[in-house]
């Protein structure tokens, strides 16, 4: 089993700067238990989710990152990691991963 660093480095510096507005990212981190982090998902609604900081590693979830940023970019006003797909994509996806 390889460990994928350079993947996980790029997820982080992802996660990273989609926080990086310190009061929105203070807001979306309330209630946020440890080792979990929040994401934000929807098309024209955005619905907040609490993920497993774990997802991080994992290459499917990360391809999803690098899409969101490459298409969207990180600019968005939830202040929070957004990811403006369909929540049944990431639904099917984190469903792969071991739920929500």
């Amino acid at each position: 089993m390889a460990i994928r660093m350079p993947h996980i480095i790029h997820a982080k510096q992802i996660l990273r700067r989609a926080s990086s507005a310190a009061s929105k990212a203070l807001s979306a981190t309330v209630n946020v238990p440890r080792g979990y982090f929040v994401v934000y998902v929807g098309e024209s609604e955005m619905k907040r989710f609490i993920v497993p900081v774990s997802y991080l590693n994992q290459p499917s979830f990360q391809d999803l990152l690098n899409q969101a940023e490459e298409e969207f970019g990180f600019d968005h006003p939830m202040g929070g990691l957004t990811i403006p797909y369909r929540e049944d994509i990431f639904f099917d996806l984190t469903s792969r991963l071991g739920g929500l």
